[in-house]
């Protein structure tokens, strides 16, 4: 029953990471998820790490670190899910729940909305600041409501999995 959950929650990884990438990278991801995957069962486990690794020459991997690499992917890793995980590494992405936190610290009523102008004088001035450019490129991408409010978990679904209108 357990081997069942799990392949049904490594099911689970967004269908649209394979418009993230060519074909030709995906059947590059696939052979290296071959590669990887030694007990050819569709899933990579830490035995699968383990024998990569001694494949490699590096026979002693700490138990913490193959930990850490499986728990990336936060369940079984499947084709779909070291997809998705490379998509992010690559694209530079924060995971979508790191990007919901922190626009909930701006968001202390819980609503699920941010004010676009309260937002849009953070992105100017704080840490990091946006160009003024950068932030009218944001928001022509972001759900706003009549009131002035952004909708932040459909913003950071669109950060996470590209906006539709887009293809």
């Amino acid at each position: 029953m357990r081997g069942k959950a799990a392949t049904k929650q490594a099911q689970r990884g967004s269908s649209n990471v394979f418009s993230m990438f060519e074909q030709a990278q995906i059947q590059e991801f696939k052979e290296a998820f071959s590669c990887i995957d030694q007990n050819r069962d569709g899933i990579i486990c830490k035995s699968d790490l383990r024998e990569t690794y001694s494949q490699l020459g590096k026979v002693s991997i700490p138990e913490e670190e193959l930990d850490a690499m499986l728990q990336e992917g936060k369940g079984p890793i499947n084709f779909t899910v070291f997809l998705t995980l490379f998509g992010e590494k690559l694209n530079g992405t924060d995971p979508e729940e790191a990007i919901l936190s922190a626009f909930r610290m701006f968001d202390p009523s819980g609503q699920g909305v941010v004010n676009k102008d309260e937002f849009k004088q953070l992105l100017l001035t704080q840490a990091d600041k946006f160009s003024p450019a950068e932030v009218e490129q944001l928001f022509a991408l972001t759900p706003v409501d009549l009131a002035g409010n952004i909708d932040y978990k459909s913003l950071c679904y669109i950060i996470t999995h590209g906006d539709e209108k887009e293809e």
